[in-house]
């Protein structure tokens, strides 16, 4: 892509649009003045750009089976949990398999036990209406979590996998420093490619079975194969995350699978804009601003001085959230429109 073409993709033309980004920017710079000024620690702030950079990565993946192929599922936290225990399993000495692999092993092992059951699941339920794939998915991630929990000797169950190893270990850079620039190598490269197919045919067919599988299909499409491999590439970038939590957090347990994971996901999709690959990115990080940020409003004296324990209440600031989104802006922060349009032909349209 030359610049040219990239600038004139970067362009945000909705006024609304130009705002929000205006305030993730004043954002930016001021997390990042209060680095400089020492009010905020460098390693807490790398720590939360590798958890938005992981939830980015979870929304993206539920963006491709929700945002462009129309499917429900309700198992993000199940196949985030198969990667992080799949990375967990084979890296840690401490595991039950006390393998100790690298670390790469375990990203593969990730992607394929995640593809996998992708494909059991999606097999009897992608031929049914959405509704069997949300109720399947739904359980599917309460039967991964107890299996999990009572499978002790594969597992360590509820005691869970510590001593996983670090990510790149041999770098000349600090392990918070370390973790950040992976989440965000492959966060960029996940959006890439992303943005890549989403314009391409595929990416079209699947808009088109999310409005009319009944068109689609008499286009000529077979839409099962094609919400199949939806289904198998999302789940294969959740899983991702999770065997990079894995590396993040050095230690996994049962209590990590919980359904919130999967309700944050969901909100950040929903904020962003449903089918759009920046609202994805950009709805996990407000996610994860609110949900990290509320933990320490106890700590502002005007509100410490009310004897209050506002933290807890993060749940109740996200659904507030989503009712002026959804009050102001339908679509959602950054609707998916400007996405799915080629800078050359952007370009051509201007000329005209």
């Amino acid at each position: 892509m030359s610049v040219t073409s990239w600038m004139n993709e970067t362009i945000v033309r909705d006024p609304a649009e130009r705002r929000i980004m205006a305030i993730l920017l004043v954002i930016t710079v001021a997390l990042v003045g209060g680095v400089l000024a020492g009010v905020i620690g460098p390693r807490f702030l790398l720590f939360q750009i590798a958890l938005v950079g992981m939830y980015a990565l979870l929304s993206l993946g539920l963006n491709v089976q929700w945002g462009y192929a129309g499917l429900i599922n309700f198992s993000v936290a199940a196949f985030w949990g198969i990667g992080a225990y799949s990375a967990a399993l084979l890296t840690a000495p401490d595991s039950p398999l006390g393998l100790g692999l690298h670390p790469v092993v375990g990203f593969l092992a990730a992607i394929v036990v995640s593809a996998l059951i992708a494909i059991l699941i999606g097999i009897p339920t992608l031929r049914l209406r959405e509704d069997y794939l949300a109720i399947a998915s739904l359980g599917l991630a309460e039967v991964i979590r107890l299996i999990i929990l009572n499978e002790r000797q594969w597992t360590a169950g509820s005691s869970g996998i510590s001593g996983i190893p670090e990510l790149l270990g041999w770098l000349p850079l600090t392990d918070a420093a370390t973790t950040a620039s992976v989440v965000v190598v492959l966060l960029a490269l996940t959006y890439l490619f992303l943005r890549r197919v989403h314009r391409s045919p595929w990416g079209r067919v699947l808009r088109t079975i999310r409005s009319d599988e009944d068109l689609a299909e008499a286009l000529g499409k077979n839409s099962y194969r094609f919400k199949m491999q939806a289904f198998v590439l999302g789940s294969v970038i959740m899983a991702v995350a999770g065997a990079f939590y894995a590396h993040l957090n050095l230690y996994i347990d049962p209590s990590d699978l919980v359904p919130l994971t999967t309700f944050y996901i969901w909100i950040a999709v929903i904020l962003g804009g449903t089918g759009s690959n920046r609202g994805a990115v950009v709805g996990a990080a407000v996610v994860i601003a609110i949900r990290e940020g509320t933990r320490f409003l106890n700590d502002v004296p005007a509100i410490g001085s009310l004897g209050l324990d506002v933290a807890p209440l993060r749940l109740l600031f996200v659904g507030v959230l989503i009712i002026l989104v959804m009050r102001f802006r339908q679509d959602g922060l950054l609707p998916p429109k400007d996405e799915l349009i080629w800078p050359s032909a952007r370009k051509e349209a201007d000329d005209q």
